[in-house]
């Protein structure tokens, strides 16, 4: 049995994300049995980026205003420096990831998505790590910002580049197989 068969994880993405931050997590997720959404900011297609070289346009499978924390077991940011400038700029894209923390379901960051984090007010008395250019402002909002590969505090697992890949995905699908099932009519128990 894959120890994420019956979770569905929401991917937040807006344009500029860093694409292999979001293909290779996304792949072992579903290798390890999970089912993942392509959640962004309008409908259609959001593209990525490989460093400053345009990547792939991926479909959107809803948009932020559509999804609901409580459709989705756990919550993946990619990053990319545009990314998550652009997703701390809507209010619904900052309410859906505050929304995961209000209801301690797991989340994983890489790179630069915990800027997403730090606008939902979510970093405060937490230990995490992210691109280095970033670490003023996660300490600047209350958080311990790290060095590291990979660093889990709680239900946030978080990394600062692709080169950490590797870890992050070991670390996201350890925590994202221990959270509870999410519960309703598309919730299938484990």
């Amino acid at each position: 049995m894959n120890a994420l068969n019956n979770k569905k994880v929401a991917i937040l993405v807006a344009e500029m994300f860093e694409q292999v931050e979001l293909t290779e997590p996304r792949k072992a997720l579903e290798n390890a049995g999970a089912t993942t959404e392509l959640v962004s900011l309008e409908e259609g297609e959001v593209q990525g980026f490989d460093h400053y070289d345009r990547g792939d346009a991926l479909p959107v499978d809803r948009t932020v205003e559509e999804a609901s924390p409580d459709d989705y077991d756990a919550l993946l940011l990619p990053g990319g420096v545009g990314n998550p400038d652009n997703l701390r700029q809507d209010e619904n894209a900052v309410a859906f990831v505050r929304g995961f923390f209000d209801r301690g379901k797991p989340v994983a960051a890489i790179c630069h998505a915990p800027w997403t984090l730090v606008e939902a007010g979510v970093v405060r008395s937490r230990t995490l790590t992210s691109f280095p250019s970033i670490q003023t402002d996660i300490r600047n909002a209350g958080g311990n910002w790290v060095d590291e590969e990979v660093v889990v505090d709680g239900n946030l697992v978080t990394s600062r580049q692709p080169d950490d890949i590797p870890a992050f995905n070991e670390k996201m699908i350890e925590l994202f197989a221990e959270a509870r099932p999410r519960v309703g009519a598309d919730a299938t128990p484990s």
